[in-house]
C-alpha cells in the first residue's frame, strides 16, 4: 500500500506558521518547557513511586489496595501525557538529555519509545485519521474506528463494549505489539528507522526491568493472585485512560477519516490536522494539568514540537487564523460532549 501525499503547504499553513513563531519571539519565550512542566513532571514522578512502594511494602486492606491499584494506573498514563510525549516530541526541554530522560519515562512503564517515535510522531501525526496508515486507528476486529475498516456482526455492539477493548490497551502494547514491532521491523506499514546496537541493548534492558518492577518483585513480596489482580487493574485502568483522552481527540462524529488511494489528498497537511482532530473541555484546568495539554489536541498537532504548556496561548491564535480563513476549528466544550461524541460515533459505525 503506497502513502497519501497532501497537497502543498497553502496561504493557511504559512500564516498559522507565521504567527504562533511570533508569539514565542514577541514574548520571548521558549516553544519547550519551563519550571511549570518540571515540577509536574516531578510531583507525578514522586506519587507514582510512592503509591507503588506503598502498594509492594505497606500492602493495605484490600479495598484500598484496589483503589491504589486504580490510582497507579492514572498516574503512568499521566506520566505518559505530560512527562513522556513532550520528551519524545523533543518539547520537554531545549536540552536533548532531558527530552531522551523524559521520553525514556516509557520504558519503566514497560513500552519502548523508539517504537513509540514511530508509531506516534511520524505515523500518527503525519497521516492522522487515515485507515492503513495511520496504526492508532487499528483496533481490529474488536472495533471499527472509521467507514474504510470492514464491518462485522459484533461492531452492532461495540458502542456497549469499547471500554471493555480499551482497558487491554495497556497490555497488549506492553506484551504484544512491542515486540511484533520490533520483529517485523515495521509500524503497519511503515518501516521503523534501524536500530543501533544501543537501541537492541535499551529494548530488552528496560522489558527485564519491567518485568523485574511489575511481575517479579510483586509476586515474590505479595502471592501471584494479590500480584495478578492489582496488576490487571492497573493495566485495565492504564489503558482506559490513554484510549479515551485519544479517541476523544480523533473517533469522534464531526472529524473525517480519508481513504488512502495511494495518491494525493484534497487537503494540504495543516488542513488535514484540522479536519481530523478535535479539542475537548480547554476550559478545564485539572484536566488539562492531568492529560498534559493533549485535550487541546489541535494545537499539538499543527505544533508537536511546542511543549502543551503553551497551548491555551497559542490555541487563540489558531482560532483566529482558522477563522480568518474559514478552516473549521472543531472542539467540545465539555468532557461528556466529547466523550458521547466517540460513543454515537462508534454506535454509528457498528451499524452501517
Amino acid at each position: 500500500m503506497l502513502k497519501p501525499k497532501f497537497q502543498k503547504s497553502t496561504p493557511f499553513h504559512q500564516a498559522l506558521k507565521s504567527r504562533v513563531q511570533s508569539h514565542f519571539k514577541d514574548n520571548n519565550l521558549q516553544q519547550t518547557g519551563n519550571s511549570q512542566l518540571y515540577t509536574k513532571a516531578i510531583i507525578l514522578t514522586l506519587s507514582f513511586v510512592a503509591v507503588y512502594i506503598h502498594l509492594l511494602f505497606f500492602t493495605p486492606v484490600w479495598p484500598i489496595a484496589l483503589l491504589e491499584s486504580i490510582v497507579l494506573g492514572g498516574l503512568a498514563a499521566s506520566i505518559g501525557f505530560n512527562v513522556m510525549h513532550d520528551g519524545a516530541h523533543g518539547s520537554f526541554s531545549n536540552q536533548k538529555w532531558l527530552n531522551n530522560l523524559a521520553g525514556v519515562s516509557i520504558n519503566f512503564l514497560g513500552a519502548n519509545v523508539f517504537m513509540w517515535k514511530t508509531k506516534h510522531n511520524v505515523v500518527h501525526h503525519s497521516y492522522t485519521n487515515i485507515e492503513g496508515v495511520d496504526d492508532d486507528m487499528n483496533a481490529r476486529p474488536f472495533l471499527r474506528l472509521c467507514p474504510a475498516q470492514k464491518r462485522y456482526g459484533m461492531h452492532k455492539y461495540q458502542h456497549l463494549y469499547f471500554l471493555l477493548t480499551y482497558s487491554l490497551l495497556y497490555h497488549y502494547w506492553v506484551f504484544v505489539t512491542d515486540y511484533k514491532k520490533y520483529v517485523t521491523g515495521k509500524v503497519g506499514i511503515t518501516p521503523i528507522q534501524k536500530m543501533k546496537t544501543s537501541d537492541h541493548l535499551s529494548f530488552w534492558a528496560f522489558k527485564l526491568v519491567h518485568a523485574v518492577l511489575f511481575i517479579a518483585l510483586p509476586i515474590y513480596l505479595l502471592g501471584f493472585l494479590p500480584w495478578l489482580v492489582g496488576f490487571l487493574l492497573f493495566g485495565f485502568s492504564t489503558g482506559i485512560f490513554l484510549s479515551v483522552v485519544f479517541q476523544m481527540a480523533h473517533s469522534v462524529e464531526e472529524t473525517i477519516f480519508p481513504i488512502n488511494k495511494g495518491t494525493q489528498l484534497e487537503d494540504d497537511w495543516a488542513t488535514h490536522q484540522l479536519r481530523t482532530t478535535a479539542n475537548f473541555a480547554t476550559n478545564n484546568k485539572v484536566l488539562t494539568w492531568l492529560v498534559g495539554g493533549l485535550n487541546f489536541q489541535v494545537e499539538h498537532h499543527l505544533f508537536p514540537k511546542v511543549s502543551h504548556i503553551h497551548y491555551p496561548a497559542i490555541s487563540k491564535i489558531i482560532k483566529d487564523v482558522c477563522q480568518e480563513y474559514q478552516v473549521p476549528y472543531l472542539e467540545h466544550s465539555r468532557l461528556r460532549q466529547a466523550f458521547a461524541s466517540h460513543y454515537y460515533h462508534l454506535k454509528a459505525l457498528g451499524t452501517a
